[in-house]
């Protein structure tokens, strides 16, 4: 059984633990990337992680999402959404139906 993690500054992602969710806090960019790695190794099929560090790994982000596993998803941070992580969705919806519905 995989298991599902979250990776963020600890604000935003502290109550995730409640949902019984591994979580990661981070306090940078270097720590995130080496922890998104670390968990990509470690036996996790999904792992979130906040718009406002995944969006500036864009080719860790691509790498990942082009494997099947783990599932890295991106979520708003306490402070907001930064659009990242809607923005990636509208554009895999349009490379799949041909056109903006969303």
């Amino acid at each position: 059984m995989y298991k599902i993690a979250v990776i963020g500054d600890y604000e935003s992602i502290c109550g995730f633990a409640a949902l019984g969710l591994d979580i990661f806090g981070v306090k940078d960019l270097p720590d995130a990337e080496n922890t998104l790695k670390k968990l990509a190794e470690g036996g996790y099929g999904i792992i979130y992680i906040t718009e406002n560090y995944i969006e500036k790994m864009p080719r860790l982000f691509e790498k990942y999402r082009e494997q099947q596993l783990p599932a890295v998803i991106p979520i708003p941070s306490a402070s907001g959404s930064t659009g990242f992580g809607i923005g990636n969705v509208k554009k895999y919806v349009e490379q799949a139906v041909g056109s903006d519905i969303i």
